[in-house]
């Protein structure tokens, strides 16, 4: 994030009441949660509206949204990555099944977050009798960027940064709107001292050079060559997770990862799975991905996340989503906040805070097989692995296993209905989705399903009549051995 440049923003207006009623697109939720980058805009006037994938990291605009202050829209973040290039090219929009039976089809919500927003982003449209959804293009004013390095002709390198998103994209839009280029860097460099190959921004599109010696690579990491591409961390050097409930349902997910496979490692719990893989010492067996462009190595966690560490290279976010769309992932592992008996997924909205999908409605509805990870109950839930088996020492007081869902982020019927295959994790137990709804096919050693599993879901669910014992290394402070099975695996094919 181009913090300077945001911090002028803010304290112009604050000193000025101009400039005022912006419009703010974030193709990514920036903010650190609490009081960085677009939380530093949330001054009543300022802002408008507010369009960005999410918003859970910025939750001083959440909160002026929630209470109808502004409009916002959260639209999945590899249509706005692709809106950029559509734009740029002077096109009506991205035309896509993306966000089809969720709360983006403009039948349900059309992105909506906040009551006063009126405009339609996003229609229906049929195309030799099949739905897509048309996601309009916007001309865009300002565009404010960031980059490692600029030379002396206004080049700009995006050679130590963690990713490479869609700057070229949104620079040219904003040319074709008339508009004008900000880039924030580090540092200045003489004309014609630059890796051309590392160069993402053009001089020619850009109006406006920032310099802020003090930029962070981060939000969590000052620097890191890792990240940068420039060095690879050797396996024993990668963090491990603590032992917690965590990685009980990280380590039980990792049990789906097949050799060869290419995953999507989402955000939240399933973030952990990399670095299970990487514990596990699989994760060059498989092809780990994130949506900002990792492909391959590992995908880093926290607030890290969209970094990572020994890849195989850093894709353009528009790039990277066409793959996704393109059903190029072979499994894609995602947090689920609820889950209700059409086996609906809601990640985006809950009573009084704004997430938004990010990336989340992409890459569900493109992979051919979804594992959804999560706790079963929230708020007050303490459980911990002992020695093969899982003890409950007190129970979440929210339930997540509703009847219906506050928001679908997830179609369960839709998944269905194009035969995708559907899993979800906790901590105690596994269930799949059927065409007669869920099925608990798993539950934890120690766990009983009449007193921890059915009590604790709002709807009726099938119990198979296969019914299985969760593998219990799952819950033991030491190796899974999940390259023995890969070996084995290799060797039978």
């Amino acid at each position: 994030m181009p913090e300077l440049i945001i911090d002028a923003l803010r304290d112009l207006h604050a000193e000025r009441a101009s400039p005022k009623n912006l419009m703010l697109v974030g193709t990514v939720a920036i903010g650190d949660w609490a009081t960085t980058g677009f939380n530093k805009l949330a001054a009543p006037g300022l802002v408008r509206r507010v369009v960005a994938s999410g918003l859970n990291n910025c939750p001083a605009l959440g909160r002026r949204a929630l209470a109808n202050e502004i409009e916002a829209y959260t639209i999945p973040q590899g249509v706005l990555a692709q809106l950029a290039r559509e734009n740029a090219a002077g096109r009506p929009g991205v035309i896509t099944k993306v966000g089809l039976r969720t709360f983006a089809d403009p039948r349900i919500g059309g992105c909506r977050q906040s009551e006063c927003s009126k405009e339609d982003m996003v229609a229906v449209v049929d195309i030799e009798g099949e739905e897509h959804l048309l996601y309009k293009t916007f001309p865009i004013q300002v565009a404010i960027l960031r980059g490692s390095v600029a030379d002396e002709k206004g080049n700009i390198s995006l050679e130590d940064e963690a990713y490479i998103g869609e700057s070229m994209s949104i620079a040219a839009a904003t040319r074709r709107s008339g508009g004008i280029v900000i880039v924030q860097v580090k540092r200045v460099a003489a004309s014609n001292t630059l890796n051309q190959r590392e160069v993402r921004i053009p001089g020619v599109l850009v109006d406006y050079l920032v310099v802020d010696p003090n930029q962070r690579q981060t939000y969590a990491t000052e620097y890191s060559p890792a990240y940068a591409g420039k060095m690879r961390v050797p396996d024993g050097k990668i963090a491990a997770l603590p032992f917690d409930v965590r990685k009980v349902i990280a380590r039980r997910a990792a049990l789906e990862l097949t050799p060869g496979a290419t995953v999507n490692i989402g955000y939240g719990i399933s973030n952990g799975i990399a670095v299970v893989a990487a514990e596990e010492g699989i994760y060059r067996s498989v092809t780990l991905t994130a949506e900002q462009g990792v492909i391959g190595g590992i995908p880093a966690p926290g607030q890290d996340a969209g970094a990572g560490t020994n890849y195989d290279m850093i894709a353009p976010q528009p790039d990277q989503f066409d793959f996704y769309d393109g059903g190029g992932l072979d499994i894609a592992f995602l947090s689920s906040a609820e889950v209700d008996r059409h086996g609906n997924v809601n990640v985006s909205r809950f009573g009084d805070k704004i997430i938004g999908p990010g990336g989340f409605i992409n890459i569900s509805q493109g992979a051919r097989k979804v594992v959804f990870s999560g706790t079963f109950t929230a708020s007050g839930l303490k459980v911990f692995p002992d020695s093969g088996s899982l003890v409950i020492a007190s129970e979440g007081t929210v339930k997540k296993w509703v009847k219906d869902v506050c928001q679908i982020t997830f179609s369960g019927v839709f998944a269905n209905e194009r035969q995708q295959e559907v899993v979800f994790i906790t901590e105690r137990a596994v269930f799949k989705l059927t065409r007669d709804g869920l099925m608990l096919t798993e539950v934890a050693p120690g766990i009983s399903v009449e007193k921890h599993v059915l009590p604790n879901i709002e709807f009726e669910v099938a119990v198979s009549p296969e019914l299985k014992m969760m593998d219990a290394r799952i819950f033991k402070n030491e190796p899974m051995n999940l390259a023995v099975r890969f070996l084995d695996s290799a060797g039978q094919a």
